[in-house]
């Protein structure tokens, strides 16, 4: 095994899955998916899929108790709504800057922690993370920030004992630049969910559907997953 990729199941993450596949290939690769209590549990069977179209090695972990205490409203049960304003109108409320309320508590920082154990368990030399410059802006989501990416791929380079490094291939693009990406590589985008509402079907509105639509426009092509 060569390469992990955390593997959620929407636009990010599967762009990454197609970038490692391209250079490594499926059977050098493992996908590894998380339930951390999210409300759009959907995307795990998203991720699912978009595994076995790829038919690379596959794996679920349960990180929810990390999230007990939060209140952060994209965790089931928790009563707070899920803003349907765009992610650039919530940074504005803000100020211009400041960490939304879909964060979730230091969850990458969590979600590659457990990944590096894993990688190397099973000797593989990097791991694959979907942050994008879109996510870091205004420090929206501090753990897809370029310091944050630094600092962990530091610590997990050291705490691998130097066997394992950290990469962020979406790191300096923009939402619309991962989807140019994915679709030269023809990513199954129609197998991805993005939403954050727990729904059958996509609400349109929350700050990632937004996001994912202005995405596919600025391509000029139609969202394949609608």
């Amino acid at each position: 095994m060569k390469c992990l990729v955390l593997l959620s199941g929407g636009i990010d993450s599967t762009t990454c899955l197609a970038l490692g596949v391209k250079k490594y290939g499926p059977s050098e690769l493992l996908a590894v998916t998380a339930y951390y209590g999210q409300k759009h549990a959907k995307e795990l069977q998203a991720a699912r899929n978009v595994a076995a179209y790829y038919g690379v090695a596959h794996r679920e972990i349960d990180v929810s108790q990390a999230f007990t205490l939060s209140d952060c409203p994209l965790l089931a049960g928790r009563k707070g709504a899920i803003a349907h304003t765009s992610y650039s109108d919530q940074l504005a409320a803000k100020g211009g800057a400041g960490t939304l309320d879909t964060y979730v508590p230091f969850r990458n920082g969590l979600f590659l922690s457990f990944a590096a154990a894993l990688a190397v368990s099973v000797h593989a030399s990097c791991i694959y993370y979907g942050a994008h410059a879109d996510d870091a802006a205004g420090r929206a989501y501090p753990d897809c920030t370029p310091e944050f990416e630094q600092a962990m791929a530091t610590a997990i380079y050291e705490g691998s004992g130097k066997t394992c490094r950290l990469e962020a291939p979406l790191l300096q693009w923009n939402k619309a630049q991962v989807v140019r990406q994915g679709l030269q590589l023809q990513a199954p985008y129609h197998l991805t969910w993005s939403c954050y509402e727990g729904r059958e079907k996509p609400c349109g509105l929350c700050g990632t559907c937004r996001d994912r639509a202005a995405a596919f426009a600025a391509n000029g092509v139609p969202d394949p997953a609608l």
